[in-house]
């Protein structure tokens, strides 16, 4: 079950998809208070036909859905956008918030949660997401890999690197302290802000992964990001 809540003009509304009534009525109300355009959808299958009708600005998932889980939605989100995903789940564990960032998401926040928390994390990725759409066009090189952040693009040679917004900004912060050792938290910072989120440091060992394995990077064999142990992560400029 999908429903439409209050709109302002064009603007792209916010998803929340959850199955619980009471915490999709409460989730909207608090962002509507902030003056967020919100439609909600009960499931997976009206999670993925959501997405693809109304192309929404920012999502926040739950795992556990009917007809469709959480993770597979992410998965469908992600084939086709780099839409801001945050979890909003029960699974609260370690393990999970590691899946879900793994997964694609760009935050997680277990339940229960505070609705003021993530009206917050909400407008963190808001800001994120604007400030990469307000920059102006910059071309940045790591090697053959060329870096267009104004376009949100990325390519290996002549072949296109599909990146979702926390991997470009990730990349983006390796590449811009050309050649420095980067630290786990200085990176953490980048992506999410002083305070803005709870994630671990280890997080981003999960980011590089998943950024090494789309850039074809070996990281016994780097050529791209060279990990420095105790101390963190460099891009490989002199290559």
């Amino acid at each position: 079950m999908r429903d439409v809540g209050a709109s302002s003009g064009d603007e792209a509304p916010i998803l929340v998809v959850d199955d619980d009534p009471k915490i999709l009525e409460l989730v909207r109300m608090y962002l509507q208070r902030e003056g967020f355009p919100v439609i909600t959808a009960g499931d997976g299958m009206a999670a993925v036909a959501a997405i693809r009708e109304h192309a929404p600005r920012l999502m926040v998932l739950d795992v556990m859905l009917p007809t469709l889980d959480g993770l597979a939605v992410l998965r469908a989100a992600r084939a086709d956008s780099d839409l801001p995903v945050l979890i909003l789940s029960a699974r609260g564990g370690t393990a999970d918030r590691i899946s879900g960032i793994a997964s694609g998401a760009d935050d997680y926040l277990p339940k229960p949660f505070s609705p003021a928390e993530l009206v917050v994390r909400v407008k963190a990725l808001l800001r994120r997401t604007a400030s990469r759409e307000a920059e102006r066009a910059s071309i940045l090189e790591l090697g053959d890999i060329v870096i267009d952040r104004d376009r949100h693009e990325v390519r290996r040679g002549a072949d296109r690197v599909d990146l979702t917004q926390s991997e470009l900004g990730l990349l983006v912060a390796l590449v811009r302290a050309s050649g420095r050792i980067v630290t786990r938290e200085a990176l953490l910072d980048a992506l999410h802000g002083n305070g803005e989120s709870a994630l671990l440091d280890r997080t981003i060992d999960v980011y590089i992964r998943r950024l090494r394995d789309k850039l074809g990077d070996d990281p016994e064999s780097p050529r791209y990001i060279a990990t420095v142990r105790g101390a963190g992560y460099r891009a490989l400029l002199d290559r």
